[in-house]
């Protein structure tokens, strides 16, 4: 799994092709186009940029457009996390992540067959669906009984990567907080 995961957002993020070629080689890219008409063609350029780059490319929430552009993965929003095992079925190269709010949610994407949670929101997060903090301890107690690998997304930035340095989690996830100087490097 890659050790920082970089959500695109059209309305957080500008120009996505330049956050992803400010990534470091190893990290991942999550394209989420919302229904845009021309996400074909941003996804075809996100894409190459990542492969040249060593950078690996899921696809949010579009498991047709993930096959099209020949993704790594695919990322679930949590209301789809249950239809991880028939993702895998389809292409079993395919890395399935999904988005997990709660102990609930996690354990279901866990026995859909995930290979990773994406765990949300760590701290305050300019995104307009981020509920509640979780906060440090809380996330590193959802981390130790997920049973699956975990990402750490919502609030993460330089500032506040390092204090989730012994969480268990197997990375971050971050949208603004991906840009400019890479957040620390999770030690698990």
């Amino acid at each position: 799994m890659p050790p920082l995961l970089f959500f695109t957002d059209p309305t957080r993020v500008v120009d996505a092709a330049a956050a992803v070629e400010a990534l470091p080689p190893g990290a991942g890219v999550v394209f989420r186009h919302f229904g845009a008409p021309d996400a074909g063609a941003r996804g075809r350029r996100l894409r190459a940029i990542a492969r040249r780059r060593g950078i690996a490319f899921f696809v949010g929430a579009d498991i047709a457009l993930a096959v099209r552009l020949r993704a790594d993965g695919v990322h679930l929003p949590e209301r789809a996390a249950g239809r991880a095992g028939a993702i895998g079925a389809l292409r079993r190269r395919f890395t399935v992540t999904a988005a997990a709010h709660s102990l609930p949610a996690i354990l279901r994407a866990r026995r859909a067959g995930v290979d990773a949670v994406v765990i949300s929101p760590v701290f305050a997060s300019a995104s307009p669906s981020a509920g509640r903090p979780l906060g440090t301890l809380r996330f590193a107690a959802l981390v130790r009984v997920a049973g699956v690998a975990a990402y750490a997304l919502g609030g993460i930035a330089p500032a506040t990567a390092p204090r989730l340095r012994r969480s268990g989690a197997c990375g971050l996830a971050a949208v603004e907080g991906a840009i400019g100087p890479a957040p620390a490097q999770i030690r698990t």
